[in-house]
């Protein structure tokens, strides 16, 4: 897992670019996913490495505005990967149809102060709007979602399939592999290795005390105090505040979240390609705990997850904090569905009214 990196100088050897990605494997198929939200601070980044994925036959880039830059842009990069753009509430559609994979990063960012939950409001309106949309373009597409607060969106994004009758909880993701990512290369630098070398589950949801790194299972094993582990899985679970601030309000995690974002995607292509034995984490619908949406390991395949791996091996002191935890996420999650409930009630009542 989380083998992921460029390798410019070949790249610059090159008499015709082939920016192959660790991981990559040739295909017999290829691929259309679309991303909502593609002329964003993540969704820009994140379409160029999904350009350059060579299981990528079409790629649509959706948004309300500035879209059309962003792919022209993007459409001279030299990898075979076509580029449509699509503007706007009435090209969600087209942008949808027929894709394999969509993924969503539209939304308002974190500004200084904001918790992920006040972004509930806005930010659910947009998961509503693409899950309707997905249910009636591509209901059998892999949906994955960036969107924070991502422990109510999926939510959110799982009721509104329900109610349009396209649910299926093995197809719909919401991507946590920044926080795999940002454990990996905290863990390195304080033990002076690579970050590739590194290997440790990150359960539970997708902010603050939700994250939770399981250093026990670290590999290799973490070097280091109890008071490290503390501080770490603090730095962990705060890294996204980390970077708010650092870009003194004007920006949240974009590049870390983008790179991140297509290492997922990739996994799920490869995945639907038949490929064996692709492990990733994601927060998804969950018998694992008693909390109905959670972020364990996953066995991915042709239709999505195979199999829910489960939770790791536990500590005392993890079981503790996964205990403390399960209420803070599934107050999230109890948010979420609220919120959905309440849209697609009125949305009825409309409906009736007409």
């Amino acid at each position: 897992m989380l083998s992921f990196a460029f390798n410019w100088t070949k790249l610059l050897q090159r008499r015709q670019p082939n920016l192959a990605l660790l991981g990559f494997q040739n295909s017999v198929r290829n691929y259309k996913v679309t991303v909502v939200g593609a002329s964003g601070g993540i969704g820009q980044p994140l379409s160029l490495l999904i350009k350059q994925n060579p299981l990528v036959r079409e790629l649509a880039l959706h948004d309300l505005a500035n879209v059309a830059g962003v792919g022209a842009d993007l459409s001279h990069v030299s990898t075979k990967a076509t580029v449509e753009s699509y503007a706007g509430d009435t090209e969600l559609m087209d942008a949808l149809r027929n894709a394999e994979v969509v993924v969503v990063s539209a939304g308002l960012p974190r500004k200084p102060g904001m918790t992920r939950d006040q972004l509930l409001g806005a930010n659910g309106s947009i998961a509503i709007k693409v899950a309707t949309a997905v249910s009636a373009a591509c209901p059998d597409a892999l949906l994955a979602f960036i969107t924070n607060p991502l422990n109510s969106i999926v939510p959110i994004a799982s009721e509104v399939l329900k109610a349009k009758k396209a649910f299926d909880p093995n197809r719909l993701f919401g991507i946590t592999t920044l926080d795999l990512v940002r454990a990996k290369t905290f863990i390195a630098d304080f033990m002076n290795i690579n970050p590739q070398d590194v290997n440790i589950p990150v359960i539970g949801g997708h902010a603050g005390t939700t994250i939770l790194p399981i250093f026990s299972q670290c590999k290799p094993d973490f070097q280091g105090r109890d008071e490290d582990v503390k501080s770490l899985t603090h730095r962990i679970q705060e890294a996204g505040t980390e970077v708010v601030k650092a870009k003194a309000g004007k920006g949240s995690a974009t590049l870390s979240m983008a790179f991140s974002a297509a290492y997922f995607v990739n996994s799920l292509l490869r995945g639907l390609n038949g490929d064996e034995n692709i492990i990733e984490y994601a927060y998804v619908a969950s018998n694992v705990t008693d909390v109905p949406f959670f972020s364990t390991a996953l066995l991915l395949g042709p239709s999505g997850i195979t199999k829910n791996l489960g939770l790791p091996c536990l500590r005392e002191d993890e079981e503790e904090a996964l205990e403390k935890m399960k209420p803070v996420l599934m107050q999230s999650i109890e948010a979420g569905i609220d919120f959905a409930t309440s849209i697609l009630c009125e949305e009825m009542k409309k409906a009736v009214a007409k």
